[in-house]
């Protein structure tokens, strides 16, 4: 079966999703091949990095409500073994990080560069915007950081990765994380462990019962 995961690396409830998902992954006896789909929360450009609360304020209607979207996502996330430190974490534009994650799959690496990124993002409060730091992450999970920064600075797979974001829009996929199963099945949030497990066995049957 293939899964196939929209998602963007500066989305928490894409993070936690992924976690679930490993987990899921894990746990199932089936044969799977994952593919990691680029989407932009705001494919705004971000000139300078800017505290990623204080973009949430100006976006979600001031810093109290930021606050308390801070708040609920991080307790979710800590009981899914993750900790997200919004008071390190930096908005950025994502597109050249869905550039690296496509490059990391020609090696494979893919799995762990998207990782690497979120981990970087929500942790380390690294800019995920940055070429420069996206080729130290690329270094990280074992690919050549001045290959990574040349690929980063070319214009390879721009084309590509518009491509798939425009595709997504044309899916009608408006929230993320979303998995597609066997390329017809969707799953839309951060769904618990058992409901994916769930719905890799009935996608499993639906496909057995349709040859």
């Amino acid at each position: 079966m293939e899964i196939e995961i929209y998602a963007d690396v500066i989305c928490p409830w894409c993070y936690i999703g992924k976690r679930r998902l490993d987990a899921a992954l894990a746990a199932y006896q089936g044969e799977v091949t994952v593919r990691y789909r680029p989407f932009q929360l705001d494919p705004s450009p971000v000139p300078e990095p800017r505290p990623l609360v204080e973009a949430l304020a100006a976006k979600f209607g001031g810093p109290a409500r930021a606050q308390q979207m801070v708040a609920h996502v991080t307790q979710v996330a800590a009981a899914d073994g993750l900790r997200l430190n919004y008071d390190r974490a930096v908005a950025a534009n994502t597109f050249d990080a869905h550039r690296l994650v496509a490059y990391a799959t020609g090696q494979g690496r893919a799995a762990e560069m998207v990782d690497a990124l979120y981990q970087a993002h929500f942790h380390d409060g690294v800019d995920v915007g940055s070429r420069e730091a996206l080729a130290t992450l690329a270094g990280e999970v074992g690919l050549d950081v001045a290959d990574a920064r040349r690929f980063l600075d070319s214009e390879e797979r721009v084309a590509d990765v518009s491509a798939q974001l425009a595709a997504a829009r044309d899916l009608g996929i408006t929230s993320v994380p979303t998995f597609v199963l066997a390329g017809k099945y969707a799953v839309s949030g951060a769904q618990e462990t058992q409901t994916l497990l769930a719905a890799f066995s009935e996608v499993e049957q639906r496909e057995a019962a349709a040859r």
